[in-house]
């Protein structure tokens, strides 16, 4: 079997009918991300996946099901409706309270980055689409006291998207309670494959791969997301304890300028390569289909790339999950890296 693609399932492709196109367009398996769900909320999409699995292909043992966890990272609170933040214009953090919501006047944040939060402080948001910067002095020793900031780069932000500070080493918990709760539950749903985000160590596959055997779990494979430069600095170490390195250029590319990130990526493959460690390309492979039914030329070639680097797969995300052309994106990608594979074995 040549390259392996994966789509994300969403709101954009979540019935039968579309994930048996997605299948039969070439699409290997399907990831769930669970960074604001569980798996017991995503039951339906499941049976969704296994019936147009089965629809279309006449062998095998069934889809393959990468769920992605929350793990490590850190995330906007829960906002009531998207919120459009102008560039210019001010925005007022504030520590987030447990099962609150706000209204956008104020953007909930976890409690344990406020320390961080000083003026020249960089704060991205949304895989770095907006970036703000504090205005304000110290944040008090309650922590409560809301923080104001600038906004540098504006743009529409929905409650759950990601937060990173550029230069802050937060040494959170591996797994949350929710990550737990959905490995526990991972064999039920036929999980074939968990994604653990901003890998920063051996220590976090170890802690992730305690969490499968205690729940008899082990045959189900690691995938090691590579989101931060201490991922990529420890990614030697890494390789004995996954089964393949994910990188995962979306919050990767917030930790590094965007002109390092191709050079980056070139370097975990060749790592990767040199180990016989397989690994997965994946985020903005296809952005452009979220909302156009045809690629740019540098996306296409992109995807080349990744197939001539030896990648073992590649993914799309919002393309498939949210997108406007889901079915127009897999076929895309899926021609385009069987091209690559055919032109590569000459």
């Amino acid at each position: 079997m040549g390259t392996k693609i994966y789509g994300t399932i969403g709101p954009a492709c979540c019935d039968t009918e579309t994930l048996a196109r997605l299948f039969e367009n070439g699409m290997t398996g399907v990831r769930i991300n669970l960074s604001h769900s569980g798996l017991t909320e995503a039951s339906g999409w499941i049976a969704n996946i296994r019936a147009a699995y089965e629809k279309v292909k006449t062998t095998g043992d069934g889809p393959e099901i990468l769920m992605d966890l929350r793990g490590p990272e850190l995330r906007i609170g829960a906002l009531r409706s998207p919120v459009q933040i102008a560039g210019g214009d001010a925005c007022v953090l504030v520590a987030e309270a447990a099962g609150d919501e706000t209204a956008g006047e104020q953007i909930p944040v976890p409690v344990d980055i406020i320390p961080y939060l000083k003026p020249g402080q960089e704060i991205l948001l949304d895989d770095g689409r907006i970036l703000l910067q504090p205005e304000d002095g110290i944040p008090d020793e309650k922590l409560r006291r809301p923080i104001r900031c600038r906004v540098i780069r504006g743009g529409v932000l929905s409650g759950g998207k990601s937060i990173a500070l550029p230069g802050v080493n937060l040494r959170l918990p591996t797994l949350t309670k929710s990550d737990l709760e959905n490995i526990g539950r991972a064999g039920a749903y036929g999980v074939t494959g968990v994604m653990l985000p901003f890998v920063r160590d051996e220590r976090d596959l170890l802690c992730l791969r305690e969490a499968l055997q205690d729940v008899n779990a082990q045959e189900i494979r690691i995938f090691a997301k590579i989101e931060n430069l201490e991922g990529v600095e420890k990614l030697a170490a890494l390789l004995p304890y996954c089964d393949e390195i994910v990188i995962a250029r979306g919050d990767l590319g917030n930790a590094v300028p965007l002109w390092r990130l191709p050079v980056i990526q070139a370097q975990i493959a060749q790592i990767c390569r040199s180990a016989a460690k397989p690994f997965m390309v994946v985020t903005q492979m296809l952005a452009t289909m979220e909302s156009s039914a045809v690629p740019t030329r540098a996306e296409v070639s992109d995807i080349f790339r990744a197939v001539q680097e030896g990648a073992a797969s590649v993914m799309l995300t919002g393309e498939t999950a949210a997108g406007k052309y889901p079915v127009q994106a897999m076929e895309y990608i899926v021609k385009t890296v069987r091209e690559a594979e055919a032109f590569l074995v000459r």
